[in-house]
């Protein structure tokens, strides 16, 4: 056994592909404490119940802890059950092996909070696509992975985080950063995960670009693309306009190239990864309009509800969380002692 705890959030409507992970959380459980929070409908949780019954803690969000984005409670549910210091926090289509989880406890004896690298198995043409975000992100940083590593005790004294937000792996990440936490990006540390359906992959285009309304320098640059192709375009030489994109695209690939090449990444990411940059730039660049959009008619629709922040900035929550002890509440941004 490695001296590690395991949260998975989890709300399913339906159960596409629930042997798979039923399979994974057995061989999961043989390793580390698991812990399951389950907002799933009430029969969708009973069969989950049954079927996991003997190899993982199994419960519901605790009832103090409802927010709008049921991830967080999620998290901060597992977080009070667990009994190990050290804990990976992972989203249910994450899928961690041995030495995964290894390298993980080894980065948590020095570290509050540890990020690691996703990247998909399989690669269907449209988690090509989604992976040239993660490579420009990379290049740019680091990518904003589907798990984290957390010290117990420290997810304690920083009173959790809040959960009105849509990004909330970014509000995580900078809510750690404003109580003075340890954090250690580690790139290097390739965890798989499973890629979307094509539907769901459509579905999260416009959700995913509102995400950058919590970093203004970046919604800027995409909100400045599609004006800047519209110069381009109306320049009255078609063949130097021509060449000006060419040269845009091209430096765009090799802007994910260099995140592919980062760390090892080429043993995980293919080169057709970094051939889709252009084209998930023209996304996001079309979808920060849209988000912008969702934003000035009250927030992006998530779980029946509108969400209007997408992060905090670490200023703010170092407003909101001037001395140890102080929490969030999930049911709104008040903060309680």
């Amino acid at each position: 056994m490695i001296d590690l705890a395991y949260v998975l959030p989890l709300r399913w409507e339906r159960d596409t592909g629930l042997p798979e992970l039923t399979a994974y959380l057995r061989r999961l459980s043989e390793q580390v404490e698991v812990v399951v929070v389950d907002g799933s409908p009430p029969e969708v949780f009973e069969r989950h119940a049954r079927l996991w019954r003997g190899s993982v803690r199994h419960l519901r969000p605790d009832g103090d802890l409802e927010c709008a984005n049921g991830k967080v409670a999620g998290v901060r549910t597992g977080l009070r059950r667990v009994r190990r210091e050290h804990v990976v926090v992972a989203d249910d289509d994450v899928r961690y092996d041995t030495a995964g989880l290894a390298r993980m406890r080894a980065l948590l004896e020095t570290a509050d909070l540890v990020r690691p690298q996703n990247h998909f198995h399989p690669l269907p043409w449209h988690a090509r696509w989604d992976t040239a975000r993660t490579l420009l992100n990379r290049a740019c940083g680091a990518d904003y992975p589907g798990t984290f590593g957390l010290r117990r005790s420290f997810f304690e004294r920083m009173g959790g985080y809040d959960g009105e937000v849509m990004f909330e792996n970014l509000e995580l990440i900078r809510t750690v950063r404003a109580r003075g936490g340890r954090e250690c990006r580690a790139g290097g540390l390739y965890v798989r995960r499973l890629p979307p359906g094509t539907a769901r992959f459509w579905s999260q285009r416009v959700r995913q670009a509102y995400d950058d309304l919590a970093q203004p320098a970046r919604m800027a640059a995409f909100l400045a693309v599609l004006p800047g192709l519209a110069v381009v375009l109306a320049r009255p030489r078609r063949c130097r306009a021509v060449a000006l994109l060419l040269l845009g695209a091209a430096g765009v690939a090799g802007l994910a190239e260099v995140g592919r090449r980062r760390d090892g990444g080429r043993r995980v990411f293919p080169a057709t990864c970094s051939l889709f940059a252009p084209v998930w730039v023209l996304e996001r660049a079309v979808c920060c309009w849209l988000a912008l959009a969702a934003r000035l008619r009250g927030g992006v629709p998530y779980n029946g509800r509108r969400l209007r922040v997408a992060a905090h900035s670490v200023r703010y929550l170092r407003r909101a969380h001037p001395a140890p002890g102080t929490r969030w509440s999930c049911a709104s941004r008040r903060r309680t002692a």
